[in-house]
């Protein structure tokens, strides 16, 4: 496959994956302004990077969308991400690129696990929290985001017929969150 269709079809390619005749050819493409470089060995087509989704596994491998990224994706939020949120084990070090925008948020990999899942967003298949994971984290860090932001993101939950209390009252047990969840819940249920 051409370098040209390959780019265009996924949006996103990494050197890893092609040949040496192909890397000559996406290297002729960076220079017609077709492509770009994202970091190292990572590569988008001009035209993906204008999607509201990257490549998040390719960009930061292991990574798990969250916080505001999650929030939008679920549209439990009427905020636009200023950036793409990406949870991370702790000690990592990754290299990220200037554009887009990335914000890591560190954690253990005991907390990285709770509620860790895969979704289809814009045609990539993304690691992210699932729904009740991603409202305990409005919850565990309202002082960081704002108490409006947790707010909106709770209530708009509360309002889904496919909400599913227990498994958000699990998480914030596992979270150490649960008695002020519980504290909202009382107030908004």
């Amino acid at each position: 496959m051409r370098i040209e269709d390959q780019l265009k079809k996924k949006g996103f390619v990494s050197t890893q994956d092609l040949s040496d005749w192909q890397e000559q050819q996406l290297q002729i493409a960076v220079r017609k302004g077709e492509a770009t470089r994202l970091k190292n060995g990572v590569y988008a087509h001009v035209d993906a990077l204008a999607n509201t989704m990257v490549d998040i596994r390719l960009i930061v491998p292991n990574g798990i969308l969250c916080l505001w990224s999650a929030w939008s994706v679920y549209h439990l939020t009427t905020q636009i991400p200023n950036a793409y949120y990406v949870a991370i084990e702790r000690s990592r070090k990754v290299a990220l690129p200037d554009y887009p925008e990335f914000q890591l948020i560190y954690q253990s990999d005991k907390l990285l696990a709770i509620g860790a899942t895969q979704m289809e967003v814009q045609g990539y298949d993304v690691p992210i929290f699932d729904l009740e994971r991603s409202v305990c984290d409005a919850v565990k860090y309202r002082n960081k985001v704002g108490i409006d932001v947790m707010a909106e993101v709770l209530q708009t939950y509360l309002k889904l017929p496919e909400r599913n209390i227990s498994r958000l009252t699990d998480y914030a047990s596992k979270l150490r969150i649960r008695n002020t969840l519980n504290s909202y819940l009382e107030v908004w249920l």
